[in-house]
């Protein structure tokens, strides 16, 4: 189904067999797109993304799976949804050819802040090829700061994807990190002095340089190594 359909049969009447159909109570009140994407962060937000699924999101809504395909044609239709939403809290600046850098991590900043909200929602991000327009919308912007900043176009359109893919895997991997911390038998991963303890008990005939330099690998509060990545790929593009 291509994306035209699909948003077609967003907006088509719920199919009176599968309404009629026996099975447990239905509400009575009717379900709105919007009510669709409020449960689905609720639920991402409370349990993560992994516990977000058709049937998981039909009961939250109190309601079976059949009746969300007259708003959701499928995981992959709710996913779009869900960025689109998220997307659309970013403020997107007026491009500028002195603040470009900024500007530009400005937005991944806010896509960052976003995706943190709901543990593992960047997941849905992954191998998208947006319709929704909000989504767009951001791309479009970010387009436009690096246009304005003097990056060749196809530089900058790479750019985009690689930003992009940077913040999705960035809050992705911190969403699985604390989950595994949340664990007694992995709170390691989040403990830097233990993890420079492990480092340091390495034998030094093997690993000479991960011993010397433990305190550079394992440095870093908060999100100083998203900005020194982000930094890095934005100040690299002028000389492309």
């Amino acid at each position: 189904m291509n994306p035209r359909e699909r948003r077609a049969a967003r907006h088509q009447p719920p199919n009176p067999d599968a309404e009629a159909a026996p099975g447990p109570r239905r509400r009575k009140a009717p379900i709105t797109v919007e009510q669709v994407i409020d449960t689905a962060l609720d639920v991402v937000a409370a349990e993560g993304y992994e516990a977000l699924t058709m049937r998981r999101l039909a009961g939250a809504l109190d309601t079976g799976p059949a009746s969300l395909y007259a708003h959701v044609v499928n995981k992959a239709d709710l996913d779009e949804l869900l960025i689109g939403r998220l997307c659309a809290e970013l403020v997107l600046p007026e491009p500028d050819p002195v603040a470009w850098r900024d500007q530009i991590r400005g937005v991944c900043v806010q896509m960052r802040d976003q995706y943190l909200k709901y543990p593992g929602i960047s997941r849905a991000a992954l191998a998208m090829a947006p319709t929704d327009l909000e989504i767009l919308r951001v791309g479009e912007g970010m387009l436009a700061i690096l246009l304005a900043g003097g990056v060749a176009p196809q530089t900058a359109a790479w750019a985009i994807d690689a930003l992009l893919l940077y913040v999705a895997a960035y809050c992705l991997e911190m969403s699985i990190a604390r989950r595994r911390s949340a664990r007694d038998d992995a709170a390691w991963v989040l403990d830097r002095d233990e993890l420079l303890r492990r480092f340091t008990a390495l034998p030094a005939e093997t690993f000479p340089h991960t011993i010397r330099h433990a305190a550079e690998l394992t440095a870093g509060e908060g999100h100083d190594r998203f900005d020194f990545t982000l930094a890095l790929m934005v100040d690299g593009l002028p000389r492309r």
